[in-house]
């Protein structure tokens, strides 16, 4: 489905700044596979979402989704095969349109546009039934600028228009953690809800580590820019947050320093 082969990106190369991000990745994913991604910072995470998102060119290896290459494929176009959910609420919708608007956007994903009228009254019923699934009440406010709705509110939508016209691939991006505990809560039930019912392909980046055992059927760790523990089915299900910090260390040679996890 997804497979990434000896993936590497130096930024900034040459200079004094220059910063290994991925020292040879190697990963496949199966359909249907959801995978968790933790690491500290600068493990290399986001990077990886940003290199299969098309954001930077990678500097050598191969992206490959269900048997296409994208490698040399720029954004713009590996768009119409990924879902993506950012850490920072304000990203992923138009603030200045209304509800529906944003949702007409989602649906039209990688297709030619046209002129006609932007949402048809066929549409609207199918959108007011998407937003009744989330439970937020925003199926009675479709006409509402998305601007004027909370943090947790513009994430669930933009979940939703992620999902919306199902992607080969969901990538989400620490996606909860500008959010207060209780929404962060809502919108990660929300997003499990999603990937089981449309049975979607997905990668979450988090840095909560009972979040990533307790979501997904795959878990990866990376430190320093490469994959150093990889674990599935049964053997996930009975991590607990002690097992991945001894893991690090003995992955890493190191002990794990990240407050943000191990707080988590």
């Amino acid at each position: 489905m997804l497979e990434l082969i000896n993936v590497r990106k130096t930024f900034n190369r040459g200079t004094v700044n220059e910063k290994p991000a991925l020292n040879g990745v190697n990963l496949h994913l199966k359909d249907g596979d959801f995978v968790t991604i933790i690491g500290g910072n600068g493990a290399g995470k986001s990077t990886t979402l940003n290199m299969i998102a098309g954001v930077y060119p990678i500097d050598q290896g191969k992206v490959v989704l269900n048997g296409e290459n994208l490698t040399h494929m720029p954004e713009h176009r590996r768009a119409r095969y990924l879902g993506r959910v950012f850490q920072d609420p304000m990203k992923g919708t138009a603030a200045g349109m209304e509800i529906q608007e944003n949702l007409a956007l989602a649906m039209r994903r990688g297709k030619r546009r046209g002129l006609g009228w932007g949402v048809t009254k066929k549409e609207q019923a199918v959108y007011k039934e998407a937003l009744a699934a989330l439970g937020l009440g925003l199926e009675e406010r479709m006409s509402v600028k998305v601007g004027l709705l909370s943090g947790g509110q513009r994430q669930a939508l933009t979940l939703l228009m992620a999902t919306l016209k199902k992607p080969d691939l969901l990538l989400l991006d620490e996606h909860t953690a500008a959010l207060d505990p209780k929404t962060a809560a809502k919108v990660l039930e929300l997003t499990d809800r999603m990937i089981a019912e449309n049975n979607l392909t997905a990668m979450m980046v988090t840095h909560n580590m009972k979040d990533a055992i307790r979501m997904g059927n795959r878990l990866i760790m990376m430190h320093e820019g490469r994959v150093i523990y990889d674990v599935s089915g049964e053997e996930k299900k009975k991590l607990q947050v002690s097992d991945l910090l001894a893991k690090f260390e003995q992955a890493s040679g190191g002990e794990f320093a990240n407050d943000r996890m191990m707080l988590a």
